[in-house]
């Protein structure tokens, strides 16, 4: 499912760089298992197609994409389970941009990028974001 993305091209010294969405529109990357539906691992996919979903996940989800953020799951699946993974985001009606798979497995993630990024775990229930202080790692 996807929808009309608007993004604002940016021009520094004369020159494009990356464009950028509009400060009011959030890019959430999604991760599946354990996250939206049970915790399945990639060496049990006859697993996946019968995942019980997290209610509280699609509720949240699909309202924020209908506020206009963007949905993108990031999953550790491999390349191998995208049909089985699209059939079944698709039967339990969640609405999304973008399905990337092969995200590294084992977690401890540290992202290094040069937009910002925002880092919120998943600890067993969705909800609307909060904003809570925390202390980061960054380069000196």
């Amino acid at each position: 499912m996807k929808n009309k993305i608007n993004l604002e091209q940016k021009i520094i010294d004369g020159q494009n760089i990356s464009p950028v969405l509009p400060k009011h529109i959030k890019n959430y990357m999604i991760d599946i298992d354990g996250t939206i539906c049970d915790d399945i691992p990639n060496e049990e996919p006859d697993r996946m197609a019968t995942a019980k979903v997290y209610p509280d996940a699609l509720k949240t989800l699909n309202k924020w994409y209908d506020q206009g953020h963007i949905i993108t799951f990031f999953t550790s699946r491999i390349e191998d389970h995208r049909e089985v993974t699209e059939i079944w985001l698709k039967k339990h009606g969640f609405k999304y941009h973008g399905l990337l798979m092969g995200k590294p497995r084992g977690g401890n993630y540290h992202w290094i990028d040069n937009h910002i990024v925002r880092a919120t775990r998943f600890d067993g229930k969705f909800t609307d974001l909060i904003d809570k202080k925390l202390t980061i790692q960054v380069f000196k």
